[in-house]
């Protein structure tokens, strides 16, 4: 049993899994239950040793970590974790974990789900049954899956599990990221443009922040072409959304499925107003088996760490000699 004087901070509400896990063993700090977040930071920074990072509104950058002088981990629910400057973490000595592995396939069912609603256009043809108009003719043909190649941008777990199920589809698949992977049994292109043009499907699932901050742009877009077909299930921040809008009314590429939006939860009107493209919400992890495997992943790490046994599955900015190999294998994203 961990010791009691292990404090733990939730920042902002999430999963009630989460809270009621942490609080039947550890003493739990809920900020957003405070009258005011401020005070009570300084009141119990002092001896908060665990932060949970649930849907964090906020930056956990070099200051915010400054405030809690004994604090040992930040456990992040979710894959990305550009929220928090993993770097200044490990500079303080601070381990940083995520919920890797367990999102992926769920993530990767949704890429496809989106490729072929975008594809055959699916929600245009469901809005046509519905408003009575089959009775007036046929729905016009749409574009089809068979022939193209789908290029992955980020071929790291979320993007190899993608690829596995485009070659189920018959697709052939290419990819792009920072170096070749040895063992990967794809074509890899070392540009981004390069593979756009070899593409006529791309799919994003490399992680966001600043290295990555509208890699896809209007030359990306170019050359992906007016067949082309994007689906971002990644970061919005990824994608220069001005530029998408563009391509798509313009008709510079086919059609777009997006999961992911720069300012979330806004989605922009320009793109509400296109025909040719699928929204849906952030819904990539959103089923109740993975959202629980996530939420369990967090409460794992941190007891874990409470029980002097090390971080499951640490970043790799903050690693951790005695992590599982499989936090490790696939880490990167892109």
């Amino acid at each position: 049993m961990a010791e009691r004087s292990f404090e733990v901070m939730m920042p902002n509400e999430g999963m009630p899994r989460i809270a009621e896990a942490i609080e039947r063993r550890l003493p739990l700090i809920r900020l957003w239950r405070e009258p005011d977040p401020e005070q009570a930071i300084r009141d119990f920074a002092p001896r908060v040793r665990a932060i949970a990072s649930v849907f964090h509104s906020g930056k956990i950058d070099e200051a915010y970590l400054a405030r809690f002088p004994k604090l040992e981990i930040v456990a992040s629910f979710g894959v990305g974790y550009e929220h928090i400057d993993a770097n200044a973490a490990a500079k303080r000595g601070v381990v940083v974990t995520h919920t890797p592995g367990v999102l992926d396939d769920e993530v990767a069912d949704l890429a496809l789900a989106l490729t072929l609603a975008a594809v055959r256009r699916l929600p245009q043809a469901e809005r046509f049954l519905r408003e009575g108009r089959w009775a007036s003719g046929e729905f016009p043909l749409s574009a089809s899956l068979r022939g193209r190649t789908l290029g992955v941008l980020g071929l790291g777990r979320i993007g190899k599990a993608i690829a596995a199920r485009a070659r189920a589809f018959g697709l052939d698949v290419v990819y792009h990221g920072r170096k070749p992977q040895a063992h990967a049994p794809y074509l890899y292109y070392p540009t981004l443009v390069g593979m756009a043009k070899a593409s006529d499907i791309l799919i994003v699932a490399a992680p966001g922040g600043e290295g990555t901050r509208k890699l896809v742009d209007a030359d990306v877009l170019a050359a992906l072409g007016p067949e082309g077909v994007l689906v971002n299930v990644a970061r919005g921040s990824i994608v220069d959304e001005a530029a998408l809008v563009a391509a798509l009314a313009s008709g510079g590429i086919l059609a777009a499925a997006l999961d992911v939006f720069e300012n979330e939860p806004c989605a922009p009107p320009e793109l509400l107003a296109l025909d040719n493209v699928v929204l849906t919400p952030h819904i990539g992890s959103g089923s109740y088996v993975t959202r629980n495997a996530m939420a369990d992943l967090v409460v794992a790490n941190l007891f874990s760490w409470a029980d002097g046994k090390g971080p499951l599955t640490p970043v790799p900015e903050t690693p951790w000699p005695n992590a599982s190999s499989s936090s490790r294998q696939g880490e990167e994203e892109d």
